[in-house]
């Protein structure tokens, strides 16, 4: 966003305001009137006619196409692809279509962008939207240009009749009106076969802004009179404060306001540095009473596995046991999982403005409108008197600090009306106080016939929430745990984020027991929540029984599969690494593992083969290569389903190989990269993607459809180089059984 002049007057006019900071206006005005917000919206937490065309896009009086979706960029390309659904369907040049993401001011409400549901949910609705509204278009043509709606050809935004040769733009018809009408589900949609611009290459935008320096992160943004804030986290979880001299801040310059709240504590400064050493200060001088963070990390998987009264069944089968009981062969095993961070590799940042009696908060929420009502219930404003813009974040996925950091914000800014508030946190407080991936524990027994068929699966786990996230309780913020007043944390929604991927797709009977546990550290949504480790857990066990029956691994999963779709993917990586040929001739100090998962069970089929290369006398492994088949259905850009692709195994082979939160008694040891490492440039493998493109078929989420399998794939490979079964995440090689 560019930055406006210092002598740039200040505008009390929200509108101009967000004029002047670069905030995205399309050829017209589709800002809501600035004052209060429909109390439709607050009271049912949807926008009123969230089925009108009009919700969705509007067509201005140049022709130009605006999108609206309550899906925020999370850098997984949403924007280019639902503005490719939008044009395809009405036949209007990518140049001119436009996007909004979520604002609580102007976009409908679609709760979060997560789970990989954005093309399917968003991009569903858009595209309906668009068939919705080319219908309604073509009928206004038809009467236009006085001819039969079947003589009517669309191209570029400009409606032509067949026969007369008259035509008559998008423009023209509307007259810079909205779209009428309702979307009903049932208006015609575009012929896949004819498609021109979903499933291209089109190229995104950010991506160029991004590779070129350009400020398109909230951590780049400035806005007018803009202030900087930090704020004073405290050493440990539940930790109160006790003391605070009066002097603390070391009377440094530039410092506008200090604010405390009970244990909450920030302060406002000019500039940035001033706010940095201010906090630095404020660190040494405060008092706390910090209580221990137990249990000790050397117990935690015993401390998990001890939790067993709060357990549920995720799906019963009073056959599975009796059948591996009676099993000629079985087969049991326990994995394990470490809490792990999301390291966003720009602290999480928001901005906050309070000014006449409306807050407005621009975040890299991946929720903006459960932001809105959590900050009403924080801050006992309604929320008809809270925007929430969401603005690009440097690194944001899952449940990261934005949501705190923008209550952090808001409540500074409450305290310095008229000026926006600048808050960003420090590194370690991004390490050290973001809720992580949950550790896991995964017990799997199996059972396999005299033929090394198989005949039954049991998965019991244990785990804790994978999804706290704000969703109208202030005390999922840890500010809000920490005011003078303090909310109550409870607990957010167990079960379907910790068994995600749990249940396998195999062909055999099948039992899955869950047992939802509290652990000692913070735990929220972290990319792909629990689906990580259970298909690491099960495609590893897969591997397991596939020795066991003196079968090819590869080869054993294909018997065990009816889904042809799932055999597709595994075929193509077996073809595109020559699996056959390679395990047949067992290079020396290379390693060979395959693994599958379907993302939960109903998105995107992917399969990976990763090839290990080891050093036994240096004790080391290296990544070689990953190499990847993925069927997403209906593929809207095909590059940005392989970036996603290629980005997910990157991170997962990190996770898998390096990643693991370190505590002691008094707090989080892993406080900034040097003590959490994570993969470097040097060490990213070779990476080779083919997408099975399926036009005609449903689109399916491929965001997270490769982190499971790829850590899986790296254990079965060091398994086949080095005979050691790793079932602790990270793979670190101390583990191995060197020869």
């Amino acid at each position: 966003m560019p930055s406006p002049s210092q002598d740039q007057a200040f505008s009390t006019s929200r509108r101009r305001f967000l004029q002047q900071t670069g905030q995205l206006l399309i050829g017209f005005s589709i800002l809501p009137a600035l004052g209060k917000l429909s109390t439709a919206v607050a009271e049912s937490g949807t926008p009123p006619f969230a089925d009108a065309i009009n919700t969705w896009l509007r067509i201005d009086a140049d022709g130009q196409l605006t999108v609206l979706t309550g899906k925020t960029e999370l850098g997984q390309g949403i924007k280019t692809a639902l503005m490719q659904i939008a044009a395809e369907e009405l036949d209007i040049p990518m140049k001119n279509v436009h996007i909004v993401i979520a604002d609580t001011g102007r976009t409908p409400d679609e709760r979060y962008t997560a789970g990989s549901a954005s093309i399917e949910s968003s991009g569903g609705a858009i595209r309906e939207a668009a068939a919705e509204a080319r219908r309604v278009l073509l009928g206004m043509a038809a009467t236009e240009l006085k001819v039969p709606v079947d003589q009517l050809l669309v191209k570029d935004g400009v409606v032509t009749a067949a026969t007369s040769q008259q035509s008559v733009s998008y423009a023209a018809l509307l007259k810079g009106k909205a779209i009428e009408g309702t979307v009903t589900g049932k208006a015609p949609q575009k012929d896949p076969s004819k498609y021109t611009i979903v499933g291209t290459a089109w190229p995104r935008e950010d991506i160029k802004l991004m590779a070129t320096g350009q400020p398109v992160y909230i951590q780049d943004m400035r806005l007018p009179d803009m202030v900087h804030a930090r704020i004073l986290r405290p050493p440990v979880y539940g930790a109160k404060l006790k003391s605070l001299p009066d002097n603390a801040t070391g009377n440094a310059a530039g410092i506008i306001k200090l604010v405390r709240n009970g244990s909450f504590v920030g302060v406002i400064t000019r500039d940035e540095y001033q706010a940095i050493k201010a906090i630095r200060n404020l660190q040494q001088k405060a008092v706390w009473d910090r209580p221990l963070l137990l249990p000790a990390q050397d117990g935690l998987y015993d401390h998990l596995l001890q939790q067993t009264g709060n357990s549920e069944v995720v799906e019963r089968n009073d056959k599975v046991e009796p059948a591996i009981a009676a099993a000629s062969n079985q087969v049991e095993a326990v994995y394990k999982r470490p809490y792990q961070i999301h390291g966003s590799i720009g602290p999480s940042c928001a901005i906050a403005l309070w000014q006449n009696n409306e807050l407005t908060v621009w975040s890299h929420t991946q929720g903006a409108f459960p932001l809105r009502s959590t900050l009403s219930d924080l801050l006992r404003l309604p929320e008809t008197s809270i925007r929430v813009i969401a603005t690009p974040g440097a690194g944001c996925y899952g449940h990261n600090g934005a949501d705190d950091v923008g209550a952090d914000a808001a409540l500074l800014a409450m305290q310095l009306p008229g000026k926006p508030v600048r808050v960003q946190w420090m590194r370690e407080d991004e390490h050290s106080w973001e809720p992580y991936g949950s550790a896991m524990v995964m017990r799997l027994k199996g059972g396999l016939d005299k033929d090394g068929k198989l005949l039954a699966l049991h998965t019991e786990l244990w785990s804790d929430t994978h999804s706290s996230r704000p969703g109208g309780k202030a005390g999922h913020f840890i500010a809000g745990r920490d005011l003078e007043q303090p909310f109550t944390f409870t607990a957010g929604r167990f079960s379907g984020g910790s068994y995600r991927n749990a249940l396998p797709l195999y062909d055999t009977l099948r039992q899955v027991v869950l047992n939802n546990c509290k652990g000692p550290l913070r735990s929220s949504a972290l990319r792909s929540l629990g689906a990580y480790a259970n298909i690491f857990a099960l495609e590893s066990f897969m591997d397991e029984l596939a020795h066991k029956a003196g079968k090819d691994p590869a080869r054993f999963r294909l018997d065990n599969l009816k889904d042809d779709r799932a055999k597709a993917v595994i075929e193509t990586v077996m073809k595109m690494t020559q699996w056959n040929d390679r395990m047949e001739r067992r290079e020396p100090q290379r390693g060979l593992g395959i693994a599958f998962a379907q993302y939960k069970n109903d998105a995107a089929y992917f399969a990976v083969v990763a090839e290990v290369e080891i050093d036994t006398a240096a004790k080391q492994y290296r990544l070689k290569k990953l190499t990847g088949a993925i069927d997403a259905g209906q593929v809207i850009n095909i590059d940005g389903v392989k970036n996603q692709t290629e980005g997910g195994m990157i991170q997962s082979a990190s996770w898998s190989m390096l990643e693991s939160v370190r505590y002691h008694e008094k707090g989080i040891i892993t406080r900034g990269w040097d003590t959490y490492p994570i993969m470097r440039f040097k060490s990213v493998p070779a990476i080779e993607v083919a997408v099975l493109n399926r036009p005609g078929m449903e689109p399916m989420g491929a965001g997270e459809a490769a982190q499971g399998p790829v850590a899986a794939a790296i254990a079965n490979a060091l398994f086949q180089a080095t005979g050691s079964r790793l079932r602790e995440l990270p793979l670190r090689p101390a583990q191995i059984n060197w020869k």
